[in-house]
């Protein structure tokens, strides 16, 4: 099942991609899958490893759920990059994936504190390891779209 869903995704994504002529499919794939692998690791690494007391939930993550969550996320920004932005340098990609990552997890988690809990302590250091991980994910795409495009 997993492995047919990944096939029609990309599927999908390879069709999005041929209306959009002046994007390099196989730069957005590239930097889309670089993307994913980057941002599932730095997850396990804070979220795993080193800030573990943020979500001490008993119940073991649905990996595939994380995977997935991943996968939209970096292939966002490989499409933001690849077709709009025209970001193709470490730097340039850090810097647009750090204010990208900014925005886009103070919505997450305004959204997630609207269901009734109160803003904590916690609140500004998961804001941060987001911000920073989108960071280093979205220069890691950045750089694999200046080494793929033609």
């Amino acid at each position: 099942m997993l492995k047919s869903l990944v096939n029609s995704y990309f599927l999908l994504i390879l069709n999005l991609t041929k209306i959009y002529n002046t994007m390099n499919t196989k730069s957005f794939l590239l930097s889309g899958i670089a993307g994913t692998v980057v941002s599932f690791l730095l997850g396990f690494l804070f979220y795993g490893f080193l800030f573990t007391e943020l979500h001490p939930d008993e119940s073991e993550p649905y990996m595939l759920f994380i995977f997935l969550g991943c996968l939209f996320y970096a292939f966002a920004f490989a499409l933001i990059y690849n077709r709009w932005a025209n970001i193709s340098t470490f730097n340039l990609g850090a810097k647009a994936g750090f204010l990208i990552g900014l925005l886009w997890t103070l919505s997450m988690n305004f959204f997630m504190y609207s269901s009734g809990s109160s803003l904590d302590s916690d609140f500004l250091l998961l804001v941060a390891i987001d911000a920073v991980s989108a960071a280093i994910m979205g220069g890691v795409i950045a750089v694999v779209i200046g080494k793929t495009k033609a």
